[in-house]
């Protein structure tokens, strides 16, 4: 599945592909504000099942829709109202990892008027909240350059100077995830970079870092070529992949 959003100078295109075990537990969505701020988020639902991915789409449209509004960080942590109750019985409510990117109403603008001074370096950003696995990439002088660091038990191995085996095993062991996540706890990042891509671990997980930067260089003036190019790409392995979601933001 494929989708497109465009306003000014800011284009927003999207792939997700299904993975061996159905229905998807990727969902993304994409807002724009009247006054052109536009917000985009990707989620991953943890587990499959119908009830996960109804979940997934609920939260990636919350999220969009107060990002564009109140910034990346306050559309996640509303996410993390809609599931803070683990639920009772027999089916508690699922979870999911997430990450939100917003291009503010100034960035947005097809270009200023004669006289006028552009949008200040705060406007230029395009600023980035996650939980979890889900990554946020830039393209910055020709090298594409991770915007965050996943929320998991490897990246904290990796953090105490383990290597090898020992942090590959620990990568799905995730620490923090959108119903535990506060302030303390969701990460943010920035960048001035006219090329961010957001995706689900069915990509990075299943595409070597180097062919996802080759395709970036391949496709960054195409975002919807780049978005379906780097779901194709998530072969996975032995028969089984992930589901694979991307997402990629084009300014000017």
């Amino acid at each position: 599945m494929t989708t497109q959003f465009g306003y000014g100078n800011v284009r927003v295109a999207t792939a997700t592909r299904t993975g061996t075990a159905a229905p998807s537990g990727d969902a993304v969505a994409v807002h724009v504000q009247a006054d052109g701020t536009t917000a985009a988020a990707v989620v991953d639902g943890i587990g499959h099942s119908h009830r996960v991915a109804s979940v997934a789409e609920l939260l990636a449209t919350v999220m969009a829709r107060v990002a564009a509004r109140r910034g990346s960080l306050a559309g996640l942590l509303t996410g993390t109202e809609l599931v803070a109750d683990k639920g009772a019985g027999d089916e508690p409510e699922p979870d999911a990892v997430a990450v939100v990117a917003t291009v503010t109403a100034s960035a947005t603008a097809s270009g200023s008027a004669p006289g006028l001074a552009s949008a200040s370096a705060e406007e230029e950003r395009i600023r980035v909240a996650w939980v979890g696995d889900c990554r946020a990439y830039a393209l910055e002088g020709g090298r594409l350059r991770p915007l965050t660091a996943d929320h998991n038990l490897a990246e904290h191995l990796t953090l105490c100077g383990y290597t090898g085996e020992i942090p590959r095993q620990a990568a799905k062991w995730v620490r923090t995830t959108v119903r535990s996540a506060a302030v303390a706890t969701v990460s943010e990042a920035w960048t001035r970079s006219p090329l961010v891509v957001l995706m689900s671990d069915g990509v990075h997980d299943q595409v070597p870092h180097g062919a996802m930067e080759a395709l970036a260089l391949r496709y960054e003036d195409d975002p919807q070529a780049l978005s379906e190019a780097l779901v194709a790409a998530a072969t996975g392995a032995d028969g089984v992949r992930d589901d694979a979601t991307a997402l990629v933001i084009r300014r000017g």
